[in-house]
């Protein structure tokens, strides 16, 4: 059984130091660390045509979350892409979650790859011999202009704006902390049991599409990401969909189909020759499950689809009848991530909080029932 990377850091930042470095950055990296938030930030400036050393792969690799701050000349920046390259393949993997701030730039732009964008993409091309290697840059700056994340433009106080980042890393890092993988799900071992009998890994059949039905987003991604983590290396290609909804949002159904290509670990081509895992996290529309099988109904023989949701009458109106069901999912140390964030705090009205969220949104019925 595979297991995911150990965390070294909670924050890696990403950032172009000519335009953030003494400013912005200094601040956010500042506030982080009163926070005690642990943070990688790099403090070299690579030359062009130098390769991001091990170390740097190695501390993205190490943490929890990525932020990423775009500015006027990130994309200019050969070290900032690949960087950026990196990030996106940790977060393909569902192993870092990405958190974009657009410092001064419109994401839209970069989406886009207009304006001050379409120029440095064009030096690029000119510089560069090899032009997959821009290709990937344009895939990995389009899929993170894709996710949703601050925008300076919209702040008249940039103090507040540091504020409300710290404030929002501090609150997913109190979940985090506890569910980052499914490993810390009580009763993992019998949850993966069951979906194995179901997933059936060994056939070589035709494609199988299975759901997994949970109330509560924390327990249900976890095991989405425990899942794929665990079996993916079963399958020629592979691709993680975190939050489906929040991919959708706003957009055309058609962009599903552009992350998937974006985000698919192994060959893009041929798919219907290659065993293809795919983990759809957090579907809740028919229209979107429709827009997912334009491709998985392409896949190749030995196949695998999972589609997460809370809406069990999904898997009923797409005829979907391999479904696993777990009432609640319950994660361990609730007691010890009462007594780290609460009382370490000496806030009484915060751990009194704490443990009503966790007791309503977490706690439940743990056995998991085939349906």
């Amino acid at each position: 059984m595979s297991s995911p990377t150990a965390t070294k850091y909670d924050v890696f930042l990403s950032f172009r130091g000519l335009d953030t470095r003494r400013n912005f950055i200094s601040f956010l990296y500042k506030e982080l660390v009163r926070r005690k938030i642990r943070t990688f930030k790099d403090d070299k400036e690579l030359e062009n045509g130098r390769r991001i050393s091990p170390e740097l792969k190695r501390a993205i690799e190490e943490s929890k979350f990525a932020v990423v701050v775009v500015s006027v000349n990130y994309a200019a920046s050969p070290w900032c892409l690949d960087e950026l390259v990196k990030i996106m393949d940790f977060e393909n993997k569902g192993s870092i979650t990405v958190m974009p701030i657009f410092y001064g730039v419109d994401p839209c732009h970069l989406r886009r790859q207009i304006g001050d964008v379409a120029e440095q993409f064009k030096k690029h091309e000119a510089r560069e011999e090899d032009h997959e290697k821009v290709a990937t840059w344009r895939r990995a700056l389009t899929s993170l202009a894709s996710i949703s994340g601050e925008c300076s433009l919209k702040w008249e106080d940039e103090a507040k704006l540091v504020d409300e980042i710290a404030d929002k890393i501090s609150k997913n890092l109190m979940t985090v902390t506890t569910i980052s993988n499914g490993k810390n799900l009580v009763g993992i071992d019998t949850h993966m049991k069951a979906l194995n009998k179901k997933l059936d890994l060994n056939s070589n059949k035709s494609l199988r599409v299975v759901g997994i039905w949970a109330r509560g987003y924390n327990g249900r991604s976890a095991l989405a990401k425990y899942v794929y983590q665990d079996i993916c290396q079963h399958f020629d290609s592979h691709c993680f969909l975190g939050s489906v909804k929040r991919i959708s949002q706003g957009r055309h159904l058609s962009h599903l189909h552009e992350e998937f290509l974006i985000r698919i670990q192994g060959s893009k081509h041929n798919l219907k020759d290659q065993k293809v895992l795919l983990v759809a996290d957090d579907v809740y529309k028919l229209e979107q499950l429709d827009a997912l099988a334009e491709d998985f109904n392409g896949f190749g023989p030995g196949s695998v689809v999972i589609i997460t949701t809370q809406d069990k009458h999904l898997f009923v109106s797409a005829g979907i009848k391999l479904v696993y069901e777990v009432e609640l999912l319950k994660f361990q140390k609730v007691c010890e991530l009462f007594r780290q964030f609460a009382f370490k705090k000496r806030d009484i009205s915060a751990a009194v909080k704490l443990v009503y969220y966790r007791a309503t949104n977490l706690l439940g019925c743990l056995s998991g029932r085939s349906g």
